[in-house]
């Protein structure tokens, strides 16, 4: 007598098997996203003070840019707004965002809070590859500074924050750490000292040896004075924005 349920269309032997195999979703993802590409894009721009505060980005310019329709730019800003990164006004448009001196000492004061937590666990945590990486990346840094290159010195002290999140192996903490990363370079942009650096070139250095000596309250002492240096330097004044030429800075892609 033959077996009703090996007549069922469809079935596989190994049916009570678990299905390993990706999702749509995760098909796609396994390569970079157009929308991924486009965001990355703006938000290297403003970690470079390339595309800066009051820039108004416009979305047909960027759809012909970046060679996509316009629906996956607006979802490309959809999340930069969503991050605060940049502001949209109706009948207007979407604008690089620009900070006012009371947002930007709010974002300082949020880093003051979160990121000491990522060091106490990053200094209980931490393994030798860490303490590489981060002193590989500050000589990067050094490197930037012999050649004088102020957006690479800015994107890559933005940067070092977001390695020391990425080590503590959070997502969420991640991309808190990106978004604030990132808004504190459009803060720099609006109201950096002309005459005084945000940034030194050794206290990323000290905050690195704290971690490495597992010395955790000289780590964290070290980042809250980091912390509290670029912002008292910060002119907290409001300057004009310009604006800036779109295809100029991002560059025609394909995508």
């Amino acid at each position: 007598m033959t077996s009703t349920a090996a007549a069922k269309p469809g079935r596989k032997k190994n049916a009570g098997k678990p299905d390993n195999s990706p999702l749509p979703a995760q098909a796609v993802s396994a390569r970079p996203m157009a929308g991924d590409i486009i965001y990355e894009r703006i938000l290297t721009s403003i970690m470079e003070h390339r595309l800066t505060p009051g820039t108004k980005l416009v979305e047909e310019k960027l759809a012909g840019i970046f060679n996509v329709n316009r629906t996956r730019v607006r979802e490309v800003l959809a999340r930069l707004s969503h991050e605060g990164l940049i502001t949209t006004i109706p009948n207007r448009g979407a604008f690089i965002a620009s900070p006012t001196p009371s947002e930007a000492r709010a974002i300082f004061a949020a880093r003051r809070l979160i990121e000491p937590a990522l060091l106490r666990h990053l200094c209980e945590h931490t393994h030798p590859e860490h303490i590489a990486q981060l002193r590989a990346h500050v000589a990067q840094e050094a490197q930037a500074r012999e050649a004088n290159d102020r957006r690479a010195i800015i994107r890559l002290s933005g940067e070092f924050h977001i390695r020391i999140a990425d080590m503590v192996d959070n997502p969420v903490m991640s991309k808190m750490m990106r978004e604030l990363a990132s808004l504190t370079c459009l803060i720099i942009v609006l109201y950096d000292s002309p005459t005084v650096p945000a940034c030194t070139h050794d206290e990323h250095g000290d905050i690195i040896d704290a971690i490495a000596a597992g010395r955790v309250e000289q780590a964290v002492a070290s980042m809250i004075e980091h912390l509290n240096h670029i912002e008292a330097v910060l002119d907290m004044s409001a300057p004009p924005s310009e604006e800036e030429d779109l295809e100029a800075v991002l560059g025609v892609i394909q995508v």
